[in-house]
């Protein structure tokens, strides 16, 4: 029984018939018989799914709606909306994944029936995972006028119910008022009763989890800018750096991925807390799926209204929000968690890294991402003075720009530790990483980066002196940085690469700019001599493609694998696959040598042809794969005829801010394949001289900068 309420935009429309918009737009012009809106906007105006589904098949454009998408469009169509909708399939998803028995019985029947008999059954699952006060009825009122939009908003976690002395007993903590999830009430359910047997459809095909991650992978992808991801490669580290945990918090867990990093066992506790009600739920709902851990996710403003005021955790990960001045500054005053000094108005983060420290049992660690201002800002250096003198701040690493959003700027971890006793000669490891920034979109060297902070972490950690590392990481004594500002910046304070060294490294870099060059003249193209504009009969890449000369894909799915990710940035100065897409049920388009990949956004003539080192990546978004029949079309002389200037120019289209690309516009010339291969072979060759002479530019940069800094440095004599 298809739901009557659940509605669908134009644009659902389109992703049901496999068309553009542009078609539903046209039918709705043409056929007066089209569905008439039923919600919505007059500019974007919303349509009962079943009736839109009714109209397409009896017009012949639609054979069958996959059970992915036709689920999907019930959950964004729900009346109570796609959070409420997801909420509820979550709550199935669970049931089916720890009783699956007890669903088959629950869902005989009528829609009514199944309403009736579902909080039942819901409960008994939800009170092992969640707790008692997850299983009632009515969800709390909690008052989020004031509350902070936290970070990392995929996965919210759950909530304390347990806590721990500082020596792992087990005493009862205050009772959570405020659980993240509620048990939905059979009128709740009612509505989403034909969405629930079309979920527990896809579960039995994909499996609980997965139909889960995809139906909030899709959600997140529908919202961009309502969430702040931690990505998962930061997140490993956190985790990695506070070290094994029995018992982990997130006091701003967002969408939950710093616990999911840190979830490695079943006999974990996971406790959290997020100021976005729906977020809270849903992120429960994730990790309750992801792991046999206990899960416990409250709701609220840790620092107003903290959920785990008797928490004593093992470890304490947190990607707090930044710049905020409406924290609590004035009601909280006189809160016992300021053990190091009251934060400043201005001192949001010192607000957290306390509150972390305050939640942490002794020896507990916790790692906190933080923005760079708050190791120099002068409102709170009595507060870092006094975590360095007591040894509760063990470390800062300065990471590389694009690691976090915000993506513009380098931000810091600070690794804490709650101390159990004063150190008698206190020293912070200083890191800075930021050598390992990527070239590309993609972010920073992941790989690098993890070598580099672990080794000089694990290394500070071992008794005997830490041996320094010039331009990487120093150990300090915290009587050096007890001075007037309290300066933490791990950049002012690491030594600079040796002299030696640093001439050595130019002296390879320029005589590796040498060969370069020598490379790039051998390489230039010789002289162009005249000929007669050529007049062959053309063909577009859409006829192309309906013959069967060439297959045309778009990317932008992540696959079930994180595979490496070729952006357009990528392929507009042809760098190495530097992208990421998060993991989805939907098969990622990945690349094969003798492909050739055209970006459809900014207005630029570019089309690269796939090689073996790039073969096996996944397309990224904004990008279209042509993938030519050898036997008719050689790839390089597609690719060189993609990029004249008068085709891009009339196959483009153009919207205020942007040029879009129609490929299928595109033209060829139709030629045998042996004159193919001879055109090819030129433009072959003259991609080979346009990567090198990139590769010359970057390596000319790098020689000057270092130029400039051995000479302002004195690491390099001026004659």
């Amino acid at each position: 029984m298809q739901d009557n309420a659940t509605e669908v935009t134009a644009a659902g429309i389109a992703r049901l018939a496999g068309v553009g918009r542009a078609a539903v737009s046209n039918w709705r012009r043409r056929h007066a018989d089209f569905p008439r809106p039923v919600g919505g906007t007059e500019t974007s105006p919303s349509f009962a799914l079943a009736e839109v589904e009714s109209w397409l098949r009896k017009q012949g454009k639609l054979a069958e709606v996959p059970l992915r998408e036709r689920v999907w469009q019930q959950l964004s169509g729900h009346p109570e909306g796609p959070v409420t909708a997801l909420t509820h399939a979550g709550c199935l998803l669970l049931l089916i994944h720890d009783r699956p028995t007890v669903w088959l019985e629950v869902s005989a029947g009528s829609d009514e029936r199944l309403s009736k008999m579902l909080p039942g059954a819901l409960r008994e699952v939800f009170t092992p995972r969640f707790g008692p006060e997850s299983a009632m009825n009515t969800a709390p009122a909690v008052n989020t006028a004031d509350a902070v939009n936290t970070a990392d908003a995929v996965n919210p976690a759950p909530l304390a119910s347990d806590a721990h002395t500082p020596s792992g007993v087990h005493t009862p903590s205050a009772v959570n008022t405020h659980p993240a999830l509620h048990l939905p009430t059979g009128p709740e359910l009612l509505p989403s009763a034909p969405l629930l047997r079309g979920v527990a459809e896809l579960a039995a095909e994909l499996g609980a989890r997965q139909t889960f991650e995809f139906l909030l992978g899709r959600h997140l992808d529908a919202n961009p800018r309502q969430y702040t991801l931690t990505p998962a490669d930061l997140a490993a580290l956190m985790a990695d750096l506070a070290g094994p945990a029995r018992t982990v918090l997130d006091p701003a867990c967002g969408t939950g991925a710093l616990l999911r990093a840190a979830a490695t066992r079943p006999d974990q506790e996971l406790h959290a807390q997020d100021s976005a009600p729906e977020l809270a739920a849903l992120t429960t709902l994730r990790l309750a799926l992801q792991t046999w851990s206990t899960v416990r996710g409250a709701v609220g403003d840790s620092l107003r209204a903290d959920a785990h005021p008797r928490l004593r955790a093992d470890a304490v990960l947190c990607h707090p929000p930044f710049n905020e001045r409406n924290w609590g500054h004035d009601e909280l005053a006189y809160d016992p968690r300021w053990e190091y000094g009251f934060p400043a108005r201005t001192e949001s983060e010192l607000a957290w890294v306390q509150h972390a420290l305050a939640r942490l049992k002794d020896g507990g660690a916790g790692v906190l991402l933080m923005p760079p201002a708050a190791a120099s800002r002068r409102s709170g250096r009595r507060i870092r003075a006094d975590l360095l003198r007591r040894g509760a701040l063990r470390a800062v690493i300065a990471l590389p720009v694009g690691a976090a959003p915000p993506y513009n700027i380098p931000l810091h971890l600070w690794v804490l530790r709650r101390p159990e006793k004063a150190p008698a000669q206190p020293e912070v490891l200083l890191v800075d990483v930021g050598q390992f920034a990527g070239e590309g979109r993609g972010g920073p060297d992941w790989r690098a980066v993890r070598e580099a902070v672990l080794d000089a972490w694990q290394a500070f950690g071992r008794p005997g002196r830490f041996a320094e590392r010039p331009g990487l990481a120093r150990a300090l004594p915290v009587i050096e940085l007890l001075d007037d500002d309290v300066d933490l910046a791990p950049a002012r304070h690491l030594p600079p690469a040796t002299a030696a060294d640093g001439a050595e490294q130019l002296t390879a870099v320029r005589e590796h700019l040498g060969e370069t060059l020598r490379l790039t003249a051998d390489l230039t193209p010789p002289r162009a001599d005249a000929a007669q504009p050529a007049r062959w009969p053309l063909i577009t890449i859409g006829e192309l493609a309906r013959g069967g000369a060439l297959m045309l894909r778009t990317g932008g799915n992540g696959g079930h694998a994180r595979v490496p990710v070729l952006t357009d940035h990528d392929v507009l100065f042809g760098a190495d696959p530097s992208g990421t897409l998060p993991e989805s049920e939907e098969e990622a388009v990945l690349t094969e040598p003798g492909d050739v990949v055209v970006p459809v956004l900014g207005g630029g003539s570019m089309a690269r042809v796939i090689d073996a080192t790039t073969g096996g990546a996944a397309l990224g978004r904004n990008l279209v794969l042509l993938r030519p029949d050898p036997a008719a079309l050689d790839p390089w002389f597609l690719a060189g005829f993609l990029r004249g200037t008068a085709n891009n120019r009339q196959a483009s289209s153009y919207a205020s801010t942007a040029t879009r690309l129609d490929v299928r516009r595109l033209q060829l010339p139709r030629l045998p394949l042996d004159e193919q291969r001879r055109y090819g072979e030129r433009f072959r060759v003259l991609d080979e001289f346009e990567r090198a002479l990139r590769h010359a530019g970057r390596i000319g940069e790098q020689l000057v900068r270092g130029m400039y800094d051995g000479l302002t440095d004195g690491t390099v004599a001026p004659d």
